[in-house]
């Protein structure tokens, strides 16, 4: 690990670089669930895209959902990307266990222990340890060391100069360092999510990393052992 670069510092560095990064999606638990259904593949761009289509035509709430038709649901969708007609039979198996068995207030369910509020959000269509992680955090229900799930590699890239071939291990890496060097609060862990995001977003890629552009290449291990 790189001894002269601490994670507030690389924050801050990727903040002068890109500034202020907010949210571009819905951080209510069931909001989320529905938006991450609304594209495919799924991507900001595409969720959105289809989110602001369904929000207008159909709406959003158990009740709206599961009174429209499937064809409906799938011609809103269709903006978001592919297998628009599987993605509107989901959002009805969505919304018909929320309303059954949450009583249309998912969030309050998530209360309580954290292994109990992790194990309801992988039940829901794909929702893995990443998506629940990050709705955990956003919606402030715990301030979990999240890390993007489309950018596992920017942490263990530039802190320990290569990432491991499986993504679950960089994505452990990348929690250990937040967990160890960020404070537990949402502030905190929602400005690392989100500037490590848009990091591996635009220059940190999986494949092809921009390194010759990146802010952080003087600090960074992996570009240092690219180079030597």
């Amino acid at each position: 690990m790189q001894a002269d670069l601490t994670i507030p510092g690389l924050l801050d560095k990727l903040e002068k670089f890109y500034g202020p990064q907010q949210p571009h999606w819905p951080v209510d638990p069931y909001e989320f669930i529905v938006w991450w259904q609304c594209g495919y593949p799924a991507s900001d761009a595409a969720c959105s895209k289809g989110w602001n289509k369904l929000q207008s035509e159909v709406g959003i709430a158990p009740e709206e959902l599961l009174s429209a038709t499937p064809k409906k649901l799938a011609s809103a969708l269709k903006l978001g990307g592919m297998v628009p007609e599987l993605r509107a039979l989901r959002l009805k198996e969505i919304a018909l266990w929320v309303k059954n068995e949450f009583g249309g207030d998912l969030r309050s369910a998530l209360t309580g222990p954290l292994p109990r509020a992790r194990k309801i959000l992988k039940k829901f269509p794909g929702i893995g340890d990443p998506g629940a992680d990050r709705i955990l955090l956003f919606a402030e229900i715990a301030p979990v060391a999240a890390v993007p799930s489309n950018a596992p590699q920017v942490l263990v890239r530039i802190l320990d100069g290569h990432e491991d071939e499986n993504y679950v291990a960089n994505y452990r890496a990348g929690q250990r360092a937040i967990a160890a060097q960020m404070p537990e609060t949402f502030d905190a862990r929602t400005r690392a999510y989100l500037l490590v995001k848009i990091h591996g977003q635009e220059i940190c890629k999986r494949t092809k990393p921009k390194c010759g552009e990146c802010p952080m290449n003087s600090n960074c291990a992996f570009f240092a052992g690219a180079t030597t």
